[in-house]
């Protein structure tokens, strides 16, 4: 005869999270998703030091204003900021960015090719995985 196992709710729950790991590092791989550590305190409380956020790169016409997008900075460093104001010069839009702990906008805007991409969020709400990050920042020179 044979015997049933009973499956519980946190073994359920460990292989959502297992599952959805190996899909975004996939998605990470195909380069569909990159995953960006939060470092600084210019987000919070939204976004904090160490958390993991997803980001997908999309067109210009599907970031709006109050989304949140990663961009490269000429000296390379990236930053992660809200869009506050879209700009259109000479035919390219331009992100006009601020940290929601920060007091004024980051300068005049972004262009488009230096957009890395959008945080995904639900509701508004980024989609972050708090503390994680802070493994890649122990190990960064």
């Amino acid at each position: 005869m044979p015997t049933t196992k009973k499956v519980n709710a946190s073994t359920i729950i460990d292989i959502s999270v297992f599952i959805l790991v190996i899909l975004f590092l996939t998605m990470n791989l195909l380069g569909v998703v990159t995953l960006a550590v939060v470092e600084g305190r210019s987000m919070e409380p939204t976004l904090q030091t160490g958390d993991l956020v997803m980001v997908i790169k999309v067109s210009p016409e599907d970031i709006h204003v109050g989304d949140i997008i990663v961009y490269k900075k000429p000296n390379g460093t990236f930053i992660i900021h809200r869009v506050i104001k879209i700009k259109q010069i000479n035919n390219q839009l331009y992100y006009v960015t601020q940290g929601d702990n920060n007091p004024i906008p980051d300068g005049p805007g972004v262009p488009y090719k230096d957009v890395i991409g959008k945080v995904v969020s639900v509701n508004d709400a980024p989609i972050k995985i708090p503390v994680i990050g802070y493994l890649s920042l122990m190990f960064r020179p």
